[in-house]
Parts: structure tokens; C-alpha cells; sequence
């Protein structure tokens, strides 16, 4: 598809979801990923990816060039969390644009957060993720990871213009690994990858999502 679809979007909403009850899975403890502390809270559930997801993750390390590995930011995000994250984010586009309406407030919103009723990382079936060499240094991506659209220029939309070529490689790296193993990109956010959730589903022409909304039980 070439035009950007965004979470927003009544398409993404209508998809079914067929629940496989797949469990959600410590990337720390299950797999040889390396995980970043930064989105860190005082739970541990963004360490927590769905099992089918996480799997591709490690075929997809696998694929990347000698002395690149991936760096997971953040998996599984609880509903209430991403209820807040999209309000907040939504407030502050209101006091920017007064003169925006509700949907256009929701539409643009969704840009860099989803919904709370259909977000992917929800489901555990997202990841936010970048590029480490072999001492652990970020890669050049063209903009930090989670910067806004506002904050970047739309340099955070994953074919922007406006970066380096060297940034483009590497998102370009990135790209193909996952792409590779099934997953599917949010093209407003260059870190976003997501496999089995109804955005995926949309973009990829399947039927139903495998993955929803699910819930982390803080298992240790």
C-alpha cells in the first residue's frame, strides 16, 4: 500500500480479532535480545512481547549484518498506560491547534499514538526497537526513537526525506530484517514493528488479527 494508513483510521478498527491466547514472554529472561531500560515504570511489562512476536525477533537478529544486533525499547504496553499516553498526547495537540475538531485531533494524534482500543503494543503484538553495533552504540537513525512528528519535523516517518543517507541505510537494515520474518511497519514511526494485531492484518490483507488486547498479570 502506498498511502500511510493510519491507527486511526475505521479500517484498523474493523478488523476481527480471532484470539490465539498466546502467552505474553519476558524477552529478558527467554531470549539472548538486548533490552534498553529507558521506558522502564514500576512494572516490568514493557520487557513482555507475545511469544509468535518475540520468535521473529530472534530470526530476524539473525538476518542482520555482522556486528549489528537489535535494541528492544519497549513491548507490551497495559491498556490503562496507553489510555493515558494517548489522552496526553491529544491534550497537548489541542492547546497547539485550538482550532482543530475532535477528529482531526484524533487523526493526527494517532500519528504517534494509537488508540487505546486497537494499540498493538496493547496486544503485545508491537515493538519499538533500533539498531546497536557490536559495543552496544545506537546507530544513526535520523531522529532519537519516539521523538514526535512535531519534534522531528516529520523526520520520525520511516521514507522522510529530510535525513541522511547514512540514517537511511540504516533504516533501510532495519527495514528488510523485519520485513523479512513477517512483520509490518508504522510508517510515522521508523522504531514501530508489529506482527499479528489488526494493523497488521489491514496491511497485510489477512482476514483477522491473531493477537488482542491482552492482559499482563505481572508473572516474574
Amino acid at each position: 500500500m502506498s498511502e500511510i494508513i493510519l491507527m486511526s483510521d475505521p479500517r484498523v478498527a474493523a478488523v476481527p480479532v480471532h484470539e490465539c491466547d498466546e502467552p505474553l514472554i519476558d524477552v529478558r529472561r527467554e531470549s539472548p535480545l538486548l533490552v534498553d531500560l529507558r521506558k522502564q515504570s514500576d512494572s516490568d511489562a514493557f520487557f513482555y512481547l507475545r511469544e509468535g512476536v518475540l520468535g521473529r525477533l530472534l530470526q530476524a537478529q539473525g538476518l542482520l549484518p555482522t556486528g549489528l544486533r537489535f535494541l528492544v525499547v519497549e513491548g507490551y504496553r497495559p491498556p490503562g498506560l496507553q489510555h493515558r499516553y494517548f489522552e496526553e498526547y491529544a491534550a497537548r495537540l489541542r492547546a497547539e491547534q485550538p482550532g482543530w475538531s475532535d477528529e482531526q485531533i484524533r487523526s493526527a494524534a494517532s500519528r504517534f499514538v494509537s488508540p487505546p482500543e486497537i494499540a498493538p503494543h496493547s496486544a503485545g503484538a508491537a515493538v519499538d526497537l533500533t539498531l546497536v553495533d557490536a559495543d552496544g552504540r545506537e546507530l544513526d537513525m535520523g531522529t532519537p526513537m519516539n521523538a514526535t512528528p512535531e519534534e522531528s519535523a516529520g523526520a520520525c516517518y520511516t521514507d522522510a526525506a529530510g535525513i541522511s543517507e547514512r540514517a537511511r541505510s540504516h533504516r533501510a537494515i532495519l527495514g528488510r530484517a523485519l520485513t523479512a520474518v513477517g512483520l509490518v511497519n508504522y510508517p510515522t514511526e521508523w522504531w514501530h514493528w508489529s506482527f499479528g494485531d489488526r494493523y497488521w492484518a489491514l496491511v497485510t490483507g489477512v482476514a483477522s488479527a491473531c493477537y488482542g488486547p491482552s492482559r499482563w498479570e505481572g508473572r516474574e
